[in-house]
């Protein structure tokens, strides 16, 4: 009776089973059929229509400005080596990194001492031979005196034996007499050759001795130079840089301790493209002196300077391209050699060209034009410059027309856009140029700018004058709490 029961119960679960599965296989079939009917009616396609910005070509005349970016230098930068040997046993005050200095000023003495022991030397071997000179011109006045005096013997001795002559002729005389008297006469004409040549060995050590006397005023004048070298001063008014000794340090002839620098005569260099280089050239082929506007960057203070372009580099450093340009800077304020600037300058005028946004031209300088229905069409375009964000070109068949903003992969020839023109998007926030701080955040700015070394005193007061308005600029807060991680 149970094996009955549980058969029956098998049996009718098995029956329910293909129930379901029956019921199951009918609503697939059903489904199918309904979509089978569907796709033998299909729906008509609709074009899709993209949304695009357009803005009109409209030909203008412009001055292009060239940007580069270049590196404050001094055009009059000198190496201090130590002119001697020694311990430097002095230092100007000041002599440091970014001390200032005057023209003439003392900057460092070494240990004179062995210098001024051959200075002395040198005097007490002078004065020496000063005294043998005078010696030597006292004998020689001797000598010319004694040459003198037997010139008169030996004359009073010739006319003695012309008398005892002219005696014997006459025969008065005799000639024993006339024999004495020329005697007399020839021994007093060696007397004048013996004066003479003591007066010429005078005159020869005359000369020794002032030729000595020459070379005791060199060896002084040596003695004196070197001495003077043990101080090395300032050539000219600028600020110290590089510096590399300390009071007691034992320093090498020729060792370079610091540099001095300039600080106002400074400049800029930049590098411009040789194309860039040639649109600069005048009509004669030469570099104009061009205005140049140099701008520095400082936490949100931007500090500029007028400069004047001067001249180019006279060779291309090897692996370089381009052309290495310098300008004059007219305003050193707040510059440092080494800073890295931006340079702007004026390139000659464009005349019947268009400003468009860079991103409206692609690879191939091609942009799309808004032609009939709304369809996109490609039209070709000279491209002359690049200025920021935007691009200068030349399409005179084009002015007028309306091209896209800003290409995108969905958009080329034969697409259709809902175009999109200026004064119709929505205008998004802006920015406010100022704003008001509240007291926590104007003192942890004002904190970061008196406590930056970097920043140019001059600067970091115009600075410090701004943080402290009731509204600040935005650009330079965004500028400050970059740097400082806020």
């Amino acid at each position: 009776m149970r094996f009955f029961r549980r058969s029956l119960a098998g049996l009718f679960l098995i029956s329910l089973t293909v129930a379901l599965l029956a019921l199951a296989g009918n609503s697939v079939w059903t489904a199918l059929q309904a979509r089978w009917s569907e796709e033998g009616h299909p729906t008509e396609a609709r074009e899709r229509v993209f949304t695009a910005e357009v803005v009109t070509l409209e030909p203008v005349d412009t001055v292009p400005i060239l940007t580069a970016f270049g590196e404050i230098r001094s055009r009059r930068t000198l190496e201090l080596r130590a002119p001697a040997a020694g311990t430097v046993l002095e230092l100007a005050e000041g002599f440091e990194d970014g001390g200032a200095v005057a023209a003439g000023q003392l900057l460092l003495r070494i240990d004179p001492a062995l210098a001024i022991s051959a200075r002395d030397v040198a005097a007490a071997d002078l004065r020496e031979a000063e005294g043998n000179l005078a010696e030597a011109e006292a004998a020689v006045i001797l000598a010319r005196e004694d040459v003198a005096a037997a010139q008169r013997q030996a004359e009073l001795r010739d006319r003695a034996m012309e008398r005892q002559r002219d005696l014997v002729e006459r025969g008065v005389g005799s000639a024993a007499s006339l024999e004495t008297a020329e005697l007399a006469a020839a021994s007093a004409g060696q007397a004048v050759l013996s004066r003479r040549q003591a007066l010429a060995q005078a005159e020869a050590r005359l000369d020794q001795t002032g030729t000595l006397v020459e070379r005791r005023e060199i060896s002084l004048a040596e003695a004196e130079r070197v001495l003077a070298e043990t101080e090395l001063r300032a050539e000219f008014a600028g600020v110290l840089a590089d510096v590399a000794v300390v009071q007691g340090r034992l320093v090498n002839r020729n060792e370079q301790v610091a540099r001095l620098i300039d600080a106002d005569a400074l400049e800029v260099a930049f590098r411009v493209s040789t194309a860039q280089y040639a649109r600069l050239l005048d009509a004669d082929g030469s570099l104009p002196r061009a205005d140049v506007t140099v701008l520095l960057d400082v936490l949100g203070m931007d500090v500029t300077a007028p400069a004047r372009l001067t001249r180019e580099s006279g060779a291309v450093e090897e692996g370089q391209s381009g052309r290495l340009l310098y300008a004059e800077l007219q305003e050193t304020r707040g510059f440092r050699v080494g800073d890295f600037v931006t340079v702007a300058l004026q390139e000659p005028e464009l005349r019947d060209v268009a400003i468009i946004p860079a991103t409206a031209l692609d690879a191939e300088n091609r942009v799309l034009v808004l032609g009939e229905e709304d369809r996109l069409e490609e039209a070709q375009v000279t491209l002359l410059r690049r200025q920021g964000d935007n691009v200068i070109i030349r399409a005179p068949p084009l002015y007028g027309a309306e091209v896209v903003t800003a290409r995108s992969p969905v958009l080329g020839a034969g697409i259709r856009v809902d175009p999109l023109r200026p004064g119709q998007a929505e205008a998004a926030p802006e920015t406010p140029e100022t704003i008001a701080l509240d007291p926590d955040r104007r003192a942890r700015l004002i904190a970061f700018v008196e406590g930056n070394a970097f920043i140019p005193e001059d600067v970091k007061a115009r600075m410090l004058l701004q943080l402290n308005e009731p509204e600040v600029p935005t650009r330079m807060i965004t500028r400050i709490e970059s740097r400082m991680g806020g």
